[in-house]
């Protein structure tokens, strides 16, 4: 709730966002439009991939909702279109449980956002939809941001997370020790730091039982979460962000030796940025309290990134914050 009133803080114009429902069964769409008659949102409806083509060329529409299976036009397709139709608006697919494989497909290949299984929880859905508006307001907030609201809106995605308050600042000093030491640009250092406040952006899209599961997620969670890298950096891209910190949201989770995700991609094809980053983010996981482990020491911590050098992180860049480390008890993040 905290990131919605902030985003609705933001929002200069007061007019309710407009979700577009497409459904061939009138029914489904009638039971969705009860869903939703005591929200401040805007209901669209269309019984076909076509019809709801048309409505998106007349008007802004903020979340796009289809079903997968309809005759002539399918979901997927549909939501394939309306990425060049409105590149902002945020796409859900609605799919039967038989079809969850072609959701799972859709969603790796950045066409949507999220799925809903068929039939639905009414509580689900709700909250889908709530967060999908939140990613929209997100984008459009994002392109009219100065230093001091980038901060305060990653604060407040974090607040989806207990476990990471604070985390996004932490991050930011420690890979602003490294990119110092590196005698990075001055403006690079700034998109670091940018980076560094918004690299976990995408968990807006991640649900809060995921985040704050301190046991195994099952292979539908992991791929959530795998997800987040992808949509946080959609959603920069969209903000018209540097490049720079596009990369390090999309690749903060990367390893060195190729075993990370979302890409696999290894070794110096990873954006130095990000490389930085995830050394940073390494660190400050390792010393916080977290829901699957408790925060370890600092000399613990040193341990166990010496032991991921090569593996997990860049060991050159590994070699130089951990330099740091070691000549102050406790780093200072500014």
């Amino acid at each position: 709730m905290a990131l919605y009133w902030f985003l609705m803080k933001m929002k200069r114009r007061e007019m309710p966002e407009a979700v577009l429902f497409v459904d061939d069964e009138e029914h489904i769409l009638n039971a969705v439009e009860r869903l939703f008659v005591d929200s401040d949102i805007r209901i669209l409806k269309a019984i076909n991939g076509e019809d709801a083509i048309k409505l998106m060329k007349s008007q802004d529409v903020a979340v796009l909702v289809s079903d997968n299976m309809m005759p002539g036009m399918k979901g997927t397709t549909l939501l394939s279109k309306a990425k060049g139709i409105s590149p902002d608006t945020v796409r859900i697919l609605m799919t039967a449980y038989a079809d969850l494989p072609t959701a799972i497909d859709a969603i790796n290949r950045c066409e949507v956002f999220r799925f809903v299984v068929k039939p639905w929880e009414n509580d689900v859905l709700i909250k889908v939809v709530e967060d999908s508006i939140n990613r929209y307001k997100l984008i459009h907030s994002l392109r009219e941001a100065d230093e001091a609201t980038l901060l305060s809106l990653a604060q407040t995605i974090e607040l989806k997370d207990p476990y990471t308050r604070g985390h996004c600042d932490r991050v930011a000093g420690y890979a602003l020790m490294i990119a110092d030491a590196l005698d990075l640009p001055e403006e690079t250092k700034v998109q670091i730091k940018y980076g560094s406040w918004l690299h976990d952006c995408g968990k807006i899209g991640v649900p809060e039982e995921i985040l704050r599961n301190g046991g195994s997620l099952n292979e539908e969670e992991w791929e959530i979460i795998k997800n987040h890298p992808v949509w946080g950096a959609d959603v920069a891209r969209q903000a018209h962000l540097s490049e720079v910190v596009v990369n390090i949201i999309l690749y903060h989770h990367e390893r060195y030796d190729g075993k990370g995700y979302p890409s696999g991609i290894k070794d110096k094809d990873i954006p130095l940025e990000a490389r930085i980053v995830a050394v940073a983010d390494t660190y400050d996981a390792l010393t916080t309290d977290r829901p699957y482990s408790k925060a370890y020491s600092m000399e613990k911590a040193i341990d166990i990134l010496e032991s991921m050098k090569g593996e997990n992180l860049d060991p050159e860049v590994m070699e130089v914050f951990l330099s740091l480390l070691k000549v102050s008890e406790r780093p200072v993040v500014r």
